[in-house]
């Protein structure tokens, strides 16, 4: 894919000390450390490597990438990795699609409170499936699957949700036979919502009781238990928005889409289109009319507030797994599914039809396609010394 003209990096850049000077009230060194790494990334005071091409020799210098995973350009190679991990892991079977969203109203205690909030609802998201799965009213089996948080929308607005992967079924409660979803049904939305809903709610309860939400601004009020407790039951006037895709696909199409939710950032490099006189013009997708593609202009300081306001605590997993994907239980779990699904006459493992895991190269020679390889790796001071003098030193 070709190199974007405007980056990210290019936007920071752009805004110098104004941005840093109208956001000092709530900007951290956490928020600092993402945003130099980031500026940095694929320069040369990060040092770099030269490769060559196994085929014709051709070489070319390159900088070594941040890999802070909030930077959009140090992605997509650890998406890769990632999915090249799990490949192994999907089972033969439909895919089905769960996204469990927080209302509006809890937004500014989240961002207060991101490690709490983040944590209760990967927490609250997967005990709903659990235990809504294991109901025999709906599919009375042992499920497993992974969760990936997104904390944004299309414009860049604060928007916390989790997406659940969940192969359509599951094990049975004594973990005799696989259990299949119904054909183009998984699980009813409505009892997901309720059941996330009450979840979450008395997490939120628990937190406040055990003093470990903080409240600042507009939310002071909230410290006090008898407010708490108000504003609480006001989060059970409507019904909370769960969205249930119907099952998808076989384990192939599943890795593919998976790639689409597990290490996005906040807006790629791609999706921006200008800086045009202090304002930044960037692609979004319209769900309210059909996905249609529209243009949005924000001023550069806006943009970079919305995208700043994605930044997770420090040592935040955002992709975490549960039921038979856990982490402590998939060694035992997983082959047990893979023999019951060969046993049901089900089709083949993923491992007959996937890709050999041999490592892709990162990138192919522009002039013959042959495999670029590193032959040299030299640090920042070097590339100092090897870089021709500025023109304020040139004679």
């Amino acid at each position: 894919m070709a190199r974007p003209p405007l980056e990210v990096a290019d936007l920071i850049r752009a805004a110098g000390t104004s941005f840093y000077r109208c956001s000092r009230k709530w900007f951290t060194w956490l928020h600092l450390k993402v945003l130099s790494a980031i500026v940095l990334c694929r320069t040369s005071t990060l040092g770099g490597h030269i490769d060559e091409c196994s085929g014709c020799g051709h070489r070319a210098i390159s900088f070594n990438s941040c890999r802070n995973r909030h930077c959009p350009k140090c992605q997509s190679n650890a998406r890769d990795r990632w999915l090249a991990a799990r490949r192994r892991e999907l089972l033969p079977v439909p895919y089905a699609h769960v996204v469990f969203t927080l209302p509006g109203q809890l937004a500014p205690l989240a961002l207060q409170n991101k490690s709490e909030i983040y944590g209760l609802l990967f927490r609250a998201s997967a005990e709903t499936l659990l235990t809504v799965a294991r109901d025999e009213r709906h599919l009375g089996a042992d499920i497993g699957f992974f969760s990936v948080l997104h904390t944004w929308n299309q414009k860049l607005l604060h928007h916390p949700h989790v997406h659940c992967v969940v192969p359509a079924g599951g094990l049975s409660p004594d973990h005799t036979r696989w259990i299949a979803a119904r054909l183009g049904f998984f699980l009813p939305v409505r009892v997901l919502s309720r059941v996330f809903r009450g979840k979450f709610v008395a997490g939120l309860r628990e937190l406040h009781a055990a003093g470990k939400l903080g409240f600042h601004g507009g939310l002071v009020g909230l410290a006090a238990p008898a407010a708490f407790a108000s504003w609480l039951r006001g989060l059970f006037r409507s019904d909370w928005v769960v969205y249930a895709k119907p099952p998808f696909g076989g384990a192939e199409h599943a890795l593919r889409y998976l790639g689409c939710y597990t290490h996005r950032v906040a807006i790629s490099n791609h999706r921006l289109v200008a800086l045009e006189d202090g304002d930044v013009v960037f692609r979004w997708r319209d769900s309210a009319h059909k996905n249609k593609k529209r243009l949005m202009r924000l001023d550069l300081n806006e943009f970079l507030r919305r995208f700043f306001l994605h930044v997770l605590p420090k040592g935040f997993v955002r992709i975490r797994h549960f039921g038979f994907f856990a982490h402590r239980r998939r060694a035992a779990l997983l082959p047990l599914c893979f023999t019951l699904l060969g046993q049901t006459g089900d089709s083949q493992t993923v491992t007959d039809s996937a890709p050999t895991d041999a490592p892709r190269p990162l990138w192919l020679c522009p002039r013959c396609g042959g495999t670029m390889a590193i032959v040299e790796r030299f640090t920042a001071a070097e590339a100092r010394l090897r870089a021709p003098p500025a023109k304020s030193e040139r004679p």
